[in-house]
Protein backbone atom coordinates (compact mmCIF):
# COMPACT_ATOMS: atom_id res chain seq x y z
CA UNK A 1 0.00 0.00 0.00
CA UNK A 2 2.65 2.49 -1.07
CA UNK A 3 2.32 4.70 -4.15
CA UNK A 4 3.91 7.76 -5.66
CA UNK A 5 0.67 9.74 -5.53
CA UNK A 6 -2.35 9.16 -3.29
CA UNK A 7 -5.58 10.91 -4.34
CA UNK A 8 -8.45 11.08 -1.85
CA UNK A 9 -11.85 11.37 -3.51
CA UNK A 10 -12.94 10.01 -6.89
CA UNK A 11 -15.16 12.92 -7.85
CA UNK A 12 -15.05 15.42 -10.69
CA UNK A 13 -11.47 16.53 -9.99
CA UNK A 14 -10.13 13.31 -8.52
CA UNK A 15 -10.95 11.16 -11.53
CA UNK A 16 -9.29 13.65 -13.88
CA UNK A 17 -6.22 13.67 -11.65
CA UNK A 18 -5.99 9.88 -11.50
CA UNK A 19 -6.16 9.61 -15.28
CA UNK A 20 -3.56 12.28 -16.02
CA UNK A 21 -1.06 11.34 -13.28
CA UNK A 22 -1.03 7.69 -14.36
CA UNK A 23 -0.95 8.38 -18.11
CA UNK A 24 2.79 8.14 -18.76
CA UNK A 25 3.25 4.99 -16.69
CA UNK A 26 6.10 6.51 -14.70
CA UNK A 27 4.18 7.02 -11.47
CA UNK A 28 2.05 4.70 -9.33
CA UNK A 29 -1.26 6.26 -8.36
CA UNK A 30 -3.87 5.30 -5.76
CA UNK A 31 -7.38 6.76 -6.04
CA UNK A 32 -9.32 6.31 -2.79
CA UNK A 33 -13.11 6.67 -2.74
CA UNK A 34 -15.26 6.45 0.40
CA UNK A 35 -18.24 5.12 -1.55
CA UNK A 36 -18.76 2.10 -3.79
CA UNK A 37 -18.15 1.52 -7.47
CA UNK A 38 -20.70 3.15 -9.77
CA UNK A 39 -22.61 -0.06 -10.52
CA UNK A 40 -26.09 1.21 -9.68
CA UNK A 41 -27.83 1.44 -13.09
CA UNK A 42 -29.69 4.58 -12.00
CA UNK A 43 -26.35 6.42 -11.95
CA UNK A 44 -25.99 6.00 -15.70
CA UNK A 45 -29.59 6.84 -16.66
CA UNK A 46 -29.76 10.64 -16.87
CA UNK A 47 -32.99 11.00 -14.90
CA UNK A 48 -31.61 8.67 -12.24
CA UNK A 49 -30.68 11.55 -9.94
CA UNK A 50 -34.20 11.17 -8.57
CA UNK A 51 -33.05 7.78 -7.22
CA UNK A 52 -29.43 8.50 -6.27
CA UNK A 53 -29.83 11.79 -4.41
CA UNK A 54 -31.09 11.01 -0.94
CA UNK A 55 -29.83 7.44 -1.21
CA UNK A 56 -27.15 6.71 1.44
CA UNK A 57 -25.52 4.22 -0.95
CA UNK A 58 -24.52 7.11 -3.25
CA UNK A 59 -25.08 10.30 -1.25
CA UNK A 60 -23.26 11.59 1.86
CA UNK A 61 -26.66 12.84 3.06
CA UNK A 62 -25.36 16.05 4.58
CA UNK A 63 -27.80 18.39 6.33
CA UNK A 64 -27.03 22.00 7.20
CA UNK A 65 -27.51 23.62 10.56
CA UNK A 66 -30.57 25.81 11.02
CA UNK A 67 -29.88 28.99 9.06
CA UNK A 68 -31.39 32.35 9.92
CA UNK A 69 -31.08 33.51 6.32
CA UNK A 70 -33.62 30.91 5.23
CA UNK A 71 -36.06 31.37 8.09
CA UNK A 72 -34.25 29.09 10.51
CA UNK A 73 -34.51 26.01 8.31
CA UNK A 74 -32.01 23.15 8.05
CA UNK A 75 -31.82 21.78 4.49
CA UNK A 76 -30.34 18.76 2.75
CA UNK A 77 -27.03 19.11 0.92
CA UNK A 78 -26.61 16.06 -1.35
CA UNK A 79 -23.00 15.20 -2.28
CA UNK A 80 -21.83 12.16 -4.22
CA UNK A 81 -20.38 9.22 -2.27
CA UNK A 82 -19.58 6.88 -5.16
CA UNK A 83 -17.08 6.63 -8.01
CA UNK A 84 -17.58 9.85 -9.95
CA UNK A 85 -18.56 11.74 -6.80
CA UNK A 86 -21.24 14.35 -7.34
CA UNK A 87 -20.80 14.03 -11.12
CA UNK A 88 -22.50 10.62 -10.73
CA UNK A 89 -25.62 12.03 -9.03
CA UNK A 90 -25.86 15.59 -10.32
CA UNK A 91 -28.19 17.07 -12.92
CA UNK A 92 -25.69 16.66 -15.84
CA UNK A 93 -25.52 20.42 -16.52
CA UNK A 94 -22.29 21.63 -18.14
CA UNK A 95 -21.35 25.25 -17.42
CA UNK A 96 -17.82 26.64 -17.46
CA UNK A 97 -18.62 29.99 -15.86
CA UNK A 98 -17.63 33.45 -17.02
CA UNK A 99 -14.11 34.36 -18.18
CA UNK A 100 -14.29 37.21 -15.68
CA UNK A 101 -14.57 34.67 -12.82
CA UNK A 102 -11.11 33.31 -13.51
CA UNK A 103 -9.60 36.70 -14.28
CA UNK A 104 -10.85 37.78 -10.86
CA UNK A 105 -9.12 34.77 -9.28
CA UNK A 106 -5.89 35.90 -10.91
CA UNK A 107 -6.40 39.45 -9.63
CA UNK A 108 -6.72 38.03 -6.12
CA UNK A 109 -3.19 36.66 -6.47
CA UNK A 110 -3.95 33.23 -7.96
CA UNK A 111 -1.27 33.37 -10.65
CA UNK A 112 -1.89 30.93 -13.48
CA UNK A 113 -5.69 30.82 -13.07
CA UNK A 114 -6.84 33.55 -15.45
CA UNK A 115 -9.23 32.71 -18.29
CA UNK A 116 -6.27 32.62 -20.67
CA UNK A 117 -4.71 29.95 -18.46
CA UNK A 118 -7.77 27.76 -17.79
CA UNK A 119 -9.57 28.01 -21.14
CA UNK A 120 -7.24 25.45 -22.81
CA UNK A 121 -7.96 23.04 -19.95
CA UNK A 122 -11.70 23.27 -20.52
CA UNK A 123 -11.10 22.48 -24.19
CA UNK A 124 -8.72 19.64 -23.35
CA UNK A 125 -11.22 18.00 -21.04
CA UNK A 126 -14.20 17.79 -23.42
CA UNK A 127 -15.49 16.39 -26.64
CA UNK A 128 -18.30 18.69 -27.78
CA UNK A 129 -20.94 17.03 -29.93
CA UNK A 130 -22.29 20.12 -31.63
CA UNK A 131 -21.43 23.14 -33.71
CA UNK A 132 -18.39 25.12 -32.63
CA UNK A 133 -19.02 28.50 -34.20
CA UNK A 134 -16.22 30.35 -32.39
CA UNK A 135 -13.53 27.72 -31.91
CA UNK A 136 -14.09 27.50 -28.17
CA UNK A 137 -15.02 23.83 -27.80
CA UNK A 138 -12.94 20.70 -27.32
CA UNK A 139 -12.82 17.95 -29.93
CA UNK A 140 -11.09 14.95 -28.36
CA UNK A 141 -11.27 15.20 -24.57
CA UNK A 142 -12.50 12.45 -22.22
CA UNK A 143 -15.72 14.21 -21.19
CA UNK A 144 -18.64 13.94 -23.60
CA UNK A 145 -20.74 17.12 -23.73
CA UNK A 146 -23.81 17.40 -25.92
CA UNK A 147 -27.09 19.14 -26.40
CA UNK A 148 -30.18 17.75 -24.73
CA UNK A 149 -31.96 14.86 -26.47
CA UNK A 150 -35.19 16.09 -24.94
CA UNK A 151 -37.18 19.23 -25.70
CA UNK A 152 -40.49 20.37 -24.31
CA UNK A 153 -42.91 22.95 -25.66
CA UNK A 154 -43.19 24.74 -22.32
CA UNK A 155 -39.41 25.34 -22.35
CA UNK A 156 -39.48 26.57 -25.96
CA UNK A 157 -42.30 28.97 -25.09
CA UNK A 158 -40.42 30.22 -22.00
CA UNK A 159 -37.38 30.97 -24.17
CA UNK A 160 -39.57 32.84 -26.66
CA UNK A 161 -41.14 34.86 -23.84
CA UNK A 162 -37.74 35.69 -22.35
CA UNK A 163 -36.62 36.94 -25.74
CA UNK A 164 -39.82 38.98 -26.09
CA UNK A 165 -39.10 40.47 -22.66
CA UNK A 166 -35.81 41.81 -23.98
CA UNK A 167 -33.28 39.07 -23.20
CA UNK A 168 -31.13 37.71 -25.99
CA UNK A 169 -30.72 34.14 -27.21
CA UNK A 170 -27.33 32.51 -26.95
CA UNK A 171 -26.03 29.73 -29.16
CA UNK A 172 -23.30 28.81 -26.66
CA UNK A 173 -23.18 30.17 -23.12
CA UNK A 174 -19.81 28.41 -22.65
CA UNK A 175 -17.96 30.79 -24.94
CA UNK A 176 -16.55 34.24 -24.26
CA UNK A 177 -20.00 35.73 -23.58
CA UNK A 178 -22.24 33.81 -21.20
CA UNK A 179 -25.26 36.11 -21.39
CA UNK A 180 -28.53 34.89 -22.91
CA UNK A 181 -31.18 32.18 -22.82
CA UNK A 182 -31.14 28.74 -24.40
CA UNK A 183 -31.05 25.02 -23.72
CA UNK A 184 -28.57 23.52 -21.28
CA UNK A 185 -25.56 21.52 -22.46
CA UNK A 186 -25.16 18.15 -20.76
CA UNK A 187 -22.44 15.75 -19.64
CA UNK A 188 -24.00 12.91 -21.59
CA UNK A 189 -22.91 10.44 -24.25
CA UNK A 190 -25.79 9.31 -26.38
CA UNK A 191 -28.52 8.67 -23.86
CA UNK A 192 -26.29 7.91 -20.87
CA UNK A 193 -24.65 10.03 -18.18
CA UNK A 194 -20.99 10.84 -18.70
CA UNK A 195 -19.70 11.23 -15.15
CA UNK A 196 -16.06 11.94 -14.42
CA UNK A 197 -15.67 8.23 -13.62
CA UNK A 198 -17.12 7.23 -16.99
CA UNK A 199 -15.00 9.82 -18.79
CA UNK A 200 -11.67 9.53 -17.00
CA UNK A 201 -11.58 6.17 -15.20
CA UNK A 202 -13.39 3.65 -17.38
CA UNK A 203 -10.94 3.91 -20.31
CA UNK A 204 -7.86 3.51 -18.06
CA UNK A 205 -8.92 1.45 -15.05
CA UNK A 206 -6.77 -1.51 -16.16
CA UNK A 207 -3.56 0.50 -16.07
CA UNK A 208 -1.01 -1.42 -14.01
CA UNK A 209 0.11 1.74 -12.23
CA UNK A 210 -3.41 2.85 -11.19
CA UNK A 211 -5.14 1.36 -8.15
CA UNK A 212 -8.78 2.34 -7.54
CA UNK A 213 -9.75 1.67 -3.93
CA UNK A 214 -13.48 1.94 -3.17
CA UNK A 215 -15.49 1.70 0.07
CA UNK A 216 -12.56 3.25 1.91
CA UNK A 217 -13.17 6.38 3.98
CA UNK A 218 -10.18 8.57 4.70
CA UNK A 219 -9.79 9.57 8.31
CA UNK A 220 -6.76 11.85 8.08
CA UNK A 221 -3.51 12.69 6.38
CA UNK A 222 -0.43 11.15 7.99
CA UNK A 223 2.16 13.83 8.72
CA UNK A 224 5.79 13.51 9.77
CA UNK A 225 8.14 16.47 10.14
CA UNK A 226 5.61 18.76 8.45
CA UNK A 227 5.37 16.48 5.42
CA UNK A 228 2.41 14.39 4.25
CA UNK A 229 3.53 10.79 3.99
CA UNK A 230 0.18 9.11 3.33
CA UNK A 231 -3.37 8.74 4.63
CA UNK A 232 -5.18 6.62 7.16
CA UNK A 233 -8.32 4.93 5.81
CA UNK A 234 -11.09 2.72 7.10
CA UNK A 235 -11.86 -0.26 4.88
CA UNK A 236 -13.86 -3.35 5.80
CA UNK A 237 -14.13 -2.01 9.37
CA UNK A 238 -10.33 -2.00 9.72
CA UNK A 239 -7.92 0.92 9.73
CA UNK A 240 -5.11 0.89 7.16
CA UNK A 241 -2.33 3.23 6.10
CA UNK A 242 -1.71 4.13 2.47
CA UNK A 243 1.71 5.65 1.95
CA UNK A 244 2.65 8.34 -0.56
CA UNK A 245 6.24 8.59 -1.75
CA UNK A 246 5.67 11.94 -3.49
CA UNK A 247 2.33 13.61 -2.71
CA UNK A 248 -1.10 13.31 -1.14
CA UNK A 249 -3.85 15.17 -3.00
CA UNK A 250 -7.23 15.78 -1.37
CA UNK A 251 -10.11 15.87 -3.85
CA UNK A 252 -12.84 15.03 -1.36
CA UNK A 253 -14.96 18.08 -2.10
CA UNK A 254 -15.91 21.30 -0.35
CA UNK A 255 -17.08 19.43 2.74
CA UNK A 256 -14.81 16.37 2.77
CA UNK A 257 -11.46 18.05 2.10
CA UNK A 258 -11.62 20.63 4.92
CA UNK A 259 -12.94 17.99 7.31
CA UNK A 260 -9.98 15.72 6.54
CA UNK A 261 -7.56 18.64 6.93
CA UNK A 262 -9.01 19.54 10.32
CA UNK A 263 -8.93 15.92 11.51
CA UNK A 264 -5.28 15.88 10.40
CA UNK A 265 -4.39 18.86 12.56
CA UNK A 266 -4.52 21.48 9.83
CA UNK A 267 -6.80 24.36 10.72
CA UNK A 268 -7.56 26.94 13.38
CA UNK A 269 -5.93 25.84 16.65
CA UNK A 270 -8.80 27.37 18.64
CA UNK A 271 -11.19 24.99 16.88
CA UNK A 272 -9.00 21.88 16.79
CA UNK A 273 -7.55 21.83 20.30
CA UNK A 274 -10.92 21.44 22.09
CA UNK A 275 -11.37 18.16 20.14
CA UNK A 276 -7.98 16.90 21.28
CA UNK A 277 -6.42 17.26 17.82
CA UNK A 278 -2.71 18.09 17.67
CA UNK A 279 -2.05 21.05 15.39
CA UNK A 280 0.44 20.58 12.54
CA UNK A 281 -0.37 23.75 10.58
CA UNK A 282 -2.34 26.66 12.10
CA UNK A 283 -4.36 27.66 9.02
CA UNK A 284 -7.32 29.78 10.14
CA UNK A 285 -9.05 29.60 6.75
CA UNK A 286 -9.78 25.87 6.72
CA UNK A 287 -13.55 25.42 6.57
CA UNK A 288 -14.20 29.13 6.07
CA UNK A 289 -15.26 31.03 2.91
CA UNK A 290 -18.10 28.53 2.30
CA UNK A 291 -20.21 29.70 -0.65
CA UNK A 292 -23.18 28.10 -2.39
CA UNK A 293 -25.84 29.00 -4.93
CA UNK A 294 -29.28 29.37 -3.34
CA UNK A 295 -32.23 28.83 -5.68
CA UNK A 296 -35.70 30.29 -5.41
CA UNK A 297 -38.29 28.16 -7.20
CA UNK A 298 -41.28 30.00 -8.72
CA UNK A 299 -43.80 27.45 -10.05
CA UNK A 300 -46.45 28.08 -12.71
CA UNK A 301 -49.40 25.87 -13.62
CA UNK A 302 -49.77 25.48 -17.36
CA UNK A 303 -52.18 24.19 -19.97
CA UNK A 304 -49.27 22.58 -21.82
CA UNK A 305 -48.07 19.07 -21.15
CA UNK A 306 -45.24 18.66 -18.61
CA UNK A 307 -43.47 15.74 -16.97
CA UNK A 308 -45.91 16.06 -14.05
CA UNK A 309 -48.76 14.70 -16.15
CA UNK A 310 -46.66 12.66 -18.58
CA UNK A 311 -45.40 10.43 -15.75
CA UNK A 312 -48.35 10.37 -13.35
CA UNK A 313 -49.12 6.66 -13.65
CA UNK A 314 -47.19 3.40 -13.63
CA UNK A 315 -48.40 2.72 -17.17
CA UNK A 316 -46.96 6.01 -18.48
CA UNK A 317 -43.74 5.43 -16.60
CA UNK A 318 -43.53 1.98 -18.16
CA UNK A 319 -43.88 3.48 -21.64
CA UNK A 320 -41.10 5.93 -20.85
CA UNK A 321 -38.86 3.11 -19.66
CA UNK A 322 -39.59 1.14 -22.83
CA UNK A 323 -38.82 4.14 -25.03
CA UNK A 324 -35.52 4.65 -23.24
CA UNK A 325 -34.56 0.98 -23.42
CA UNK A 326 -35.23 0.85 -27.17
CA UNK A 327 -33.96 4.27 -28.27
CA UNK A 328 -32.13 5.92 -25.36
CA UNK A 329 -34.44 8.87 -25.87
CA UNK A 330 -37.46 10.36 -24.17
CA UNK A 331 -38.06 11.76 -20.66
CA UNK A 332 -35.56 9.37 -19.04
CA UNK A 333 -32.77 11.33 -20.77
CA UNK A 334 -33.94 14.47 -18.94
CA UNK A 335 -31.32 16.46 -17.07
CA UNK A 336 -32.23 18.33 -13.91
CA UNK A 337 -33.21 21.29 -16.11
CA UNK A 338 -33.72 21.82 -19.83
CA UNK A 339 -33.70 25.59 -20.34
CA UNK A 340 -31.38 28.15 -18.87
CA UNK A 341 -30.78 31.87 -18.83
CA UNK A 342 -27.82 33.92 -17.68
CA UNK A 343 -29.27 37.39 -17.20
CA UNK A 344 -28.55 40.77 -15.63
CA UNK A 345 -30.81 42.24 -12.97
CA UNK A 346 -29.48 45.72 -13.85
CA UNK A 347 -28.43 47.07 -17.25
CA UNK A 348 -25.22 48.62 -15.92
CA UNK A 349 -23.76 45.26 -14.84
CA UNK A 350 -20.81 43.99 -16.87
CA UNK A 351 -21.91 40.33 -16.77
CA UNK A 352 -25.00 38.32 -15.80
CA UNK A 353 -25.63 38.07 -12.05
CA UNK A 354 -28.51 35.56 -12.06
CA UNK A 355 -29.10 32.16 -13.65
CA UNK A 356 -32.34 30.38 -14.48
CA UNK A 357 -32.96 26.62 -14.48
CA UNK A 358 -36.17 25.95 -16.43
CA UNK A 359 -37.65 22.59 -15.50
CA UNK A 360 -40.68 21.07 -17.31
CA UNK A 361 -41.91 19.67 -13.99
CA UNK A 362 -42.55 20.86 -10.45
CA UNK A 363 -42.55 19.44 -6.94
CA UNK A 364 -42.60 20.57 -3.34
CA UNK A 365 -39.72 18.13 -2.78
CA UNK A 366 -38.32 16.15 -5.73
CA UNK A 367 -38.01 13.05 -3.54
CA UNK A 368 -41.78 13.16 -2.98
CA UNK A 369 -42.51 13.11 -6.70
CA UNK A 370 -43.98 15.77 -9.01
CA UNK A 371 -47.20 17.66 -8.43
CA UNK A 372 -50.39 16.08 -9.73
CA UNK A 373 -51.10 19.10 -11.92
CA UNK A 374 -49.23 20.22 -15.04
CA UNK A 375 -46.65 22.86 -14.14
CA UNK A 376 -43.11 24.05 -14.70
CA UNK A 377 -40.46 25.58 -12.45
CA UNK A 378 -38.47 28.72 -13.23
CA UNK A 379 -35.71 28.30 -10.66
CA UNK A 380 -33.49 31.37 -10.25
CA UNK A 381 -30.26 31.91 -8.32
CA UNK A 382 -27.71 34.65 -7.67
CA UNK A 383 -24.48 33.78 -9.47
CA UNK A 384 -21.99 35.55 -7.21
CA UNK A 385 -23.32 35.79 -3.64
CA UNK A 386 -21.49 37.97 -1.14
CA UNK A 387 -22.61 35.85 1.79
CA UNK A 388 -20.27 33.15 3.03
CA UNK A 389 -20.53 30.56 5.77
CA UNK A 390 -18.29 27.98 7.38
CA UNK A 391 -17.85 24.37 8.44
CA UNK A 392 -16.86 23.21 11.91
CA UNK A 393 -16.02 19.82 13.39
CA UNK A 394 -18.52 18.20 15.71
CA UNK A 395 -15.89 15.83 17.05
CA UNK A 396 -12.56 14.23 16.24
CA UNK A 397 -14.37 11.30 14.60
CA UNK A 398 -14.51 11.00 10.83
CA UNK A 399 -17.93 9.38 11.23
CA UNK A 400 -19.50 12.64 12.40
CA UNK A 401 -20.45 14.98 9.58
CA UNK A 402 -19.16 18.52 10.12
CA UNK A 403 -21.61 21.22 11.09
CA UNK A 404 -22.52 23.19 7.95
CA UNK A 405 -23.38 26.87 8.40
CA UNK A 406 -24.26 28.28 4.93
CA UNK A 407 -25.15 31.82 6.13
CA UNK A 408 -27.46 32.40 3.17
CA UNK A 409 -28.86 35.84 2.27
CA UNK A 410 -26.71 37.62 4.84
CA UNK A 411 -26.06 40.82 2.84
CA UNK A 412 -28.27 43.48 1.30
CA UNK A 413 -26.96 42.77 -2.20
CA UNK A 414 -27.80 39.07 -1.94
CA UNK A 415 -31.31 39.82 -0.72
CA UNK A 416 -31.94 42.41 -3.43
CA UNK A 417 -30.56 40.16 -6.18
CA UNK A 418 -32.71 37.14 -5.31
CA UNK A 419 -35.79 39.37 -5.13
CA UNK A 420 -35.03 40.87 -8.55
CA UNK A 421 -34.48 37.39 -9.98
CA UNK A 422 -37.89 36.23 -8.73
CA UNK A 423 -39.50 39.37 -10.14
CA UNK A 424 -37.91 38.69 -13.54
CA UNK A 425 -39.23 35.11 -13.46
CA UNK A 426 -42.72 36.37 -12.78
CA UNK A 427 -42.54 39.07 -15.47
CA UNK A 428 -41.40 36.59 -18.10
CA UNK A 429 -44.36 34.40 -17.13
CA UNK A 430 -46.63 37.39 -17.84
CA UNK A 431 -45.11 37.93 -21.30
CA UNK A 432 -46.47 36.50 -24.57
CA UNK A 433 -46.36 33.81 -25.82
CA UNK A 434 -45.94 32.21 -22.37
CA UNK A 435 -48.68 34.24 -20.71
CA UNK A 436 -51.51 32.52 -22.60
CA UNK A 437 -50.29 29.07 -21.51
CA UNK A 438 -50.20 29.79 -17.77
CA UNK A 439 -53.39 29.01 -15.87
CA UNK A 440 -52.16 30.06 -12.43
CA UNK A 441 -49.04 31.11 -10.57
CA UNK A 442 -48.66 28.37 -7.97
CA UNK A 443 -45.69 29.92 -6.15
CA UNK A 444 -45.13 32.53 -4.85
CA UNK A 445 -48.80 32.94 -5.79
CA UNK A 446 -51.26 35.79 -5.67
CA UNK A 447 -50.65 36.49 -1.97
CA UNK A 448 -47.23 37.93 -2.88
CA UNK A 449 -47.62 41.00 -5.09
CA UNK A 450 -45.07 41.32 -7.89
CA UNK A 451 -43.66 44.63 -6.62
CA UNK A 452 -43.76 43.72 -2.92
CA UNK A 453 -40.05 43.24 -2.26
CA UNK A 454 -40.50 42.53 1.45
CA UNK A 455 -43.01 39.73 0.89
CA UNK A 456 -40.96 38.33 -2.00
CA UNK A 457 -37.84 38.14 0.17
CA UNK A 458 -39.81 36.50 2.98
CA UNK A 459 -41.10 33.87 0.53
CA UNK A 460 -37.54 33.27 -0.71
CA UNK A 461 -36.27 32.81 2.84
CA UNK A 462 -39.01 30.29 3.63
CA UNK A 463 -38.77 28.20 0.45
CA UNK A 464 -35.37 28.52 -1.25
CA UNK A 465 -32.99 25.56 -1.30
CA UNK A 466 -29.47 24.76 -2.39
CA UNK A 467 -28.74 24.01 -6.02
CA UNK A 468 -25.82 21.85 -4.87
CA UNK A 469 -22.75 24.05 -5.45
CA UNK A 470 -20.75 24.27 -2.17
CA UNK A 471 -17.30 25.78 -2.75
CA UNK A 472 -14.44 27.73 -1.22
CA UNK A 473 -13.65 26.00 2.08
CA UNK A 474 -9.91 25.50 1.33
CA UNK A 475 -9.54 28.62 -0.71
CA UNK A 476 -6.59 29.32 -2.93
CA UNK A 477 -4.73 32.59 -2.57
CA UNK A 478 -1.99 34.62 -0.96
CA UNK A 479 -3.83 36.21 1.98
CA UNK A 480 -3.82 34.98 5.58
CA UNK A 481 -7.05 33.00 5.14
CA UNK A 482 -5.81 31.13 2.07
CA UNK A 483 -5.37 27.39 2.68
CA UNK A 484 -3.53 26.54 -0.55
CA UNK A 485 -1.20 28.58 -2.72
CA UNK A 486 -1.76 29.06 -6.48
CA UNK A 487 -0.08 25.70 -7.09
CA UNK A 488 -2.66 24.13 -4.75
CA UNK A 489 -0.05 23.25 -2.11
CA UNK A 490 -1.34 23.31 1.47
CA UNK A 491 0.52 26.01 3.33
CA UNK A 492 2.93 24.77 5.97
CA UNK A 493 2.81 21.09 4.93
CA UNK A 494 5.03 19.63 2.23
CA UNK A 495 3.74 16.99 -0.18
CA UNK A 496 0.06 17.89 0.32
CA UNK A 497 -2.34 19.57 -2.10
CA UNK A 498 -6.06 20.14 -2.42
CA UNK A 499 -7.80 20.02 -5.81
CA UNK A 500 -11.58 20.32 -5.91
CA UNK A 501 -14.36 22.92 -5.49
CA UNK A 502 -13.01 23.87 -2.07
CA UNK A 503 -10.05 25.77 -3.58
CA UNK A 504 -12.20 28.34 -5.38
CA UNK A 505 -11.45 31.76 -3.86
CA UNK A 506 -14.88 32.88 -5.09
CA UNK A 507 -17.70 30.74 -6.44
CA UNK A 508 -17.96 30.61 -10.23
CA UNK A 509 -20.89 32.05 -12.16
CA UNK A 510 -22.73 28.82 -12.83
CA UNK A 511 -22.82 25.10 -12.13
CA UNK A 512 -19.62 23.73 -10.65
CA UNK A 513 -18.97 20.30 -12.22
CA UNK A 514 -17.12 21.59 -15.31
CA UNK A 515 -14.88 23.94 -13.27
CA UNK A 516 -14.04 21.08 -10.88
CA UNK A 517 -12.97 18.87 -13.77
CA UNK A 518 -10.84 21.77 -15.02
CA UNK A 519 -9.30 22.06 -11.54
CA UNK A 520 -8.39 18.36 -11.70
CA UNK A 521 -6.76 18.89 -15.09
CA UNK A 522 -4.84 21.93 -13.81
CA UNK A 523 -3.74 20.13 -10.65
CA UNK A 524 -2.36 17.22 -12.69
CA UNK A 525 -0.24 19.63 -14.72
CA UNK A 526 1.10 21.27 -11.55
CA UNK A 527 1.89 17.95 -9.86
CA UNK A 528 3.70 16.57 -12.91
CA UNK A 529 5.66 19.80 -13.38
CA UNK A 530 6.87 19.63 -9.79
CA UNK A 531 7.60 15.90 -10.04
CA UNK A 532 10.16 16.61 -12.75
Amino acid sequence: MEFDFVIVGAGSAGCALANRLSADGKHSVALIEAGPADKNPWIHIPVGYFRTMGNPKSDWMYVTEADGGIAGRAISWPRGRVLGGSSSINGLLYVRGQPQDYNHWAQLGCTGWSWENVFPLFKRSETWHGEDLNGVRGEDGPLSVQKSRLTREIVDVWLDAAEAAGYKRTADYNGEDQEGVGYFQLTMKGGRRCSSAVAYLNPVKKRQNLSIITDAQTEKVLIENNRAIGVRIKRRSAMESVRARKEVILSAGAIGSPQILMLSGIGNPEELTPHGIDVHAPLIGVGKNLQDHLQARPVFKTSLSTINTEANSLFKQGLMAMQYALTQRGPMTMAASLGTGFLKTEDHLETPDIQFHIQPWSADKPADGPHRFSAFTASVLQLRPESSGHLSLRSASMEDHPAIHPNYLATDLDCKTIVKGIQIARRIARTAPLKSHITEEHAPGSRVALEDETATLEWARKTSVTIYHPTGTCKMGIDERAVVDPRLRVKGIEGLRVADASIMPQIVSGNTNAPCIMIGEKAADLVLEDAK
